[in-house]
């Protein structure tokens, strides 16, 4: 699948997501910037090793609850990893933009703050 179509659809989705979301959470999502990437980015790699290849997406940086990054790698972001998630997918464009929205709200979780436990409790 083209690149250029992953990430049409996959931006498709997070608006809606955003959409959606309650006025509190929007503007804290707004907060944290979301990159699509096909895959991970050499910095990604290095910094996680073998761990990065298969994740559907990454959130870094400082969560909402460690207060204002000190240091530019502390900036929160959230990246998803479009190749990862479409072969998740397997190739199925509603089930990919289902696993674009599980995988964003994720992550977005993390952002807020919320370890392992509490995203999962949540359903994602």
């Amino acid at each position: 699948m083209s690149p250029e179509l992953l990430t049409a659809w996959a931006e498709k989705e997070l608006e809606e997501v955003l959409g959606e979301l309650p006025e509190d959470i929007r503007v804290s999502a707004s907060e944290c910037p979301v990159r699509l990437l096909m895959e991970p980015t050499p910095l990604q790699r290095e910094e996680m090793g073998e761990e990065v290849w298969g994740l559907l997406g990454l959130f870094e940086g400082c969560s909402r609850m460690e207060g204002f990054p000190s240091s530019p790698d502390q900036v929160p972001r959230i990246s998803l990893f479009l190749d990862t998630l479409w072969d998740e997918a397997e190739e199925d464009r509603s089930l990919f933009c289902e696993e674009v929205r599980i995988t964003y709200l994720h992550e977005l979780g993390h952002y807020l703050g919320w370890d392992e436990e509490q995203v999962e409790s949540y359903g994602l």
